[in-house]
């Protein structure tokens, strides 16, 4: 997704970063970001799990079929 992203670019994005938010608030965003992806890791998780679910189901209930 990054592929194309070098040392200097990188380094130009923190320094606007920076300037944007101030050094006391990047602990605080760098907190937000990492609970964020987190959380949306897990409900991706949830998602994934939900649906394997109903997939075991359906699966299940084909088996109780009679075939023919």
């Amino acid at each position: 997704m990054f592929g194309n992203i070098g040392g200097p670019e990188l380094l130009l994005i923190l320094l606007v970063i920076l300037l944007f938010f101030g050094a006391k608030k990047l602990p605080d965003l760098a907190k937000g970001l990492g609970q964020g992806i987190r959380e949306f890791r897990k409900a991706a998780k949830d998602v994934q799990e939900e649906v394997e679910k109903e997939v075991k189901k359906l699966d299940e209930k084909d088996d109780t079929k009679p075939q023919g």
